[in-house]
């Protein structure tokens, strides 16, 4: 099967993470923007520039090993639902999830 590109809304992306439908699994880096990076991603996003795309895998099997970000922990997938995991974009994600709630990420 091959992989189709899906042009969701940054807001139904961060919807869906709060869902518990999309995931960061551990074998991510760690995440290791500076603020000035984060900084410049969200101005790129108010300007209404590209900011590059993620890559999710869809998947039905339960995955060991997710993280949160920050102290924001995410619900369980939803029964039924299919879990999308990152795979590239951990950073900008990241960054964006903290911005909007305020969180403050470890380094």
């Amino acid at each position: 099967m091959t992989p189709k590109p899906d042009a969701s809304k940054l807001k139904q992306l961060i919807c869906e993470i709060e869902n518990g439908e999309v995931k960061l699994p551990e074998f991510q880096r760690d995440f290791v923007w500076n603020l000035n990076k984060s900084a410049e991603l969200i101005d790129s996003l108010l300007r209404g520039f590209p900011i590059g795309t993620f890559t999710l895998w869809e998947t039905k099997e339960p995955l060991s090993g997710l993280r949160n970000i920050g102290k924001l922990n995410f619900p369980d997938t939803p029964d039924g639902v299919v879990t999308k995991i990152v795979l590239d974009g951990q950073q900008r994600l990241t960054s964006i999830i903290a911005t909007f709630k305020g969180l403050e990420v470890p380094r």
